[in-house]
């Protein structure tokens, strides 16, 4: 049974209602806005071999994040062993001039060191994270797999047949395919970026032992690569460490990095292509366009809000209609995804196959209202979201470490990160407007992945020009 409350105490939570402390004697402190946060700022050296080392000291956090960053365009891969790079980030730890697969994946988990690699347009990423002991074991296990991997055939067979796999999985799920096509359509046949980055059957299947040694020398090597270390480096001499570990990382045959080149786009790009899954239950959408990268003009900082503001949240203007008034969708989102230099608007979610032809209708009609004006409600909820939550999002020191290594595979540092955003708490309206008109001009590359049957002639009846079916 309960106890009644005193009149005391009644008196007490009326006062705590209205704004007083628990006492009744003085206001509760306002709630402030939070002061503007900024990237943690590192400490930079060079190694003799031309390694940057990025460092973040970040207090408490002692399982150390180390990343590596290895540019190079995907472009490098010769055209009829595309792939080969994918394959050989992954071949990395299999095996080194010193240690066999086996005995180095040995090494790693005694040491408790867990590592990861893989291959994006600007280059290759190793990711390391590693008890704050052994960082020195870990530094020096990183240098024997960037110099020394030796690709044994056995393991060569295995990740070639696991990649095939991929494929085929890739052309069974709706996302994934219409990621596929998207990239096919859009960028010009004879682009790099037009292809899928782990290559295609043909081209994975041509893949020898000899195509993934050639592709690592004249590929991976000091010169232009950073290494960013986050976590708690206190009583940690990280550069000493580095230079030990890292610092015998030579490569004499490493080629020199051409200028990065905006991927080419196709000159019929904004059509429609419905990609034919007969019976399909749910129909995937993807619609998009060309787009800027971070050193666009009048700087990025509007991009991620856009993306946020049209489809970034189910209160977002997307969701609004297709998810909570209509029922047609769990989900669909928006983004500006940007590349080394270029990038893409994109849109993309499933919808129940009924409502095909009708979510395709109302998205770019969604769309192609965003360049009537935005709201400064939307605005202040996209500024607030992507800033506010900044702090949280960089809170460890993976996220730190993935973030400096990303941005440096651009040529950029985490300073941008700062800049960015401190730029987009001034934004309004007008910019954001702006910026969208600048490159969302209405024409879209759009696919669907759905039954041909069912859609292909509602999907002509939208007035979006011909539609080109293709198999799934």
């Amino acid at each position: 049974m309960s106890t009644p409350r005193s009149a005391e105490q009644d008196t007490l939570v009326e006062h705590d209602a209205a704004g007083t402390g628990a006492t009744g004697s003085a206001p509760r402190p306002p709630v402030l806005p939070p002061e503007p946060w900024q990237f943690p700022v590192p400490t930079r050296t060079t190694l003799p071999n031309g390694v940057e080392l990025v460092l973040y000291h970040i207090p408490g956090q002692y399982v150390v994040s180390v990343r590596t960053a290895v540019p190079f365009p995907l472009s490098a891969e010769p055209a009829e062993v595309e792939g080969v790079a994918t394959i050989m980030a992954r071949m990395l730890d299999e095996g080194t001039a010193e240690h066999s697969a086996e005995e180095f994946a040995e090494l790693l988990e005694r040491k408790g060191i867990a590592i990861g690699a893989g291959v994006t347009d600007a280059g290759l990423s190793v990711d390391l994270d590693v008890p704050k002991g052994r960082l020195a074991e870990a530094l020096d296990l990183l240098r024997r797999l960037l110099a020394d991997p030796v690709f044994p055939q056995p393991e060569l067979d295995r990740h070639l047949k696991t990649r095939l796999a991929e494929i085929e999985q890739e052309r069974a799920l709706g996302p994934q395919r219409a990621a596929r096509q998207f990239v096919a359509t859009i960028f010009d046949p004879a682009d790099r970026a037009s292809r899928p980055t782990g290559g295609s059957p043909a081209t994975v299947r041509a893949i020898t032992r000899e195509a993934v040694a050639e592709f690592h020398r004249g590929q991976v090597g000091p010169r232009g690569s950073t290494v960013v270390v986050a976590g708690d480096l206190s009583d940690l001499d990280v550069p000493a460490l580095a230079a030990a570990g890292l610092g015998g990382w030579s490569n004499p045959h490493q080629r020199e990095l051409p200028d990065p080149a905006v991927p080419a786009f196709a000159a019929d790009g904004a059509r429609v292509v419905l990609v034919d899954r007969p019976g399909a239950v749910q129909s995937e959408v993807l619609v998009g366009c060309p787009g800027p990268d971070r050193r666009a003009e009048g700087g990025w900082a509007a991009y991620p809000v856009l993306g946020f503001v049209v489809g970034g949240s189910p209160n977002a203007r997307v969701d609004a209609v297709l998810r909570e008034e209509k029922g047609y969708t769990y989900g669909i989102r928006s983004a500006f995804r940007p590349r080394r230099r270029g990038g893409l608007f994109l849109t993309s979610g499933s919808v129940r196959a009924d409502a095909t032809v009708e979510s395709v209708r109302l998205l770019l009609d969604i769309l192609g209202r965003v360049g009537d004006g935005l709201s400064e409600e939307e605005v202040r909820a996209g500024v607030d979201f992507i800033s506010k939550t900044a702090p949280g999002r960089f809170a460890t020191a993976d996220a730190v470490a993935d973030e400096a290594a990303a941005l440096s595979l651009e040529g950029l540092t985490t300073q941008f990160t700062t800049d960015n955003l401190e730029r987009m708490r001034s934004l309004d309206p007008d910019a954001l407007l702006a910026a969208w008109r600048q490159w969302v001009t209405g024409e879209w590359t759009v696919v669907v992945v759905g039954d041909a049957a069912r859609w292909a002639e509602g999907l002509r009846g939208l007035g979006l020009g011909d539609v080109v079916v293709v198999p799934a």
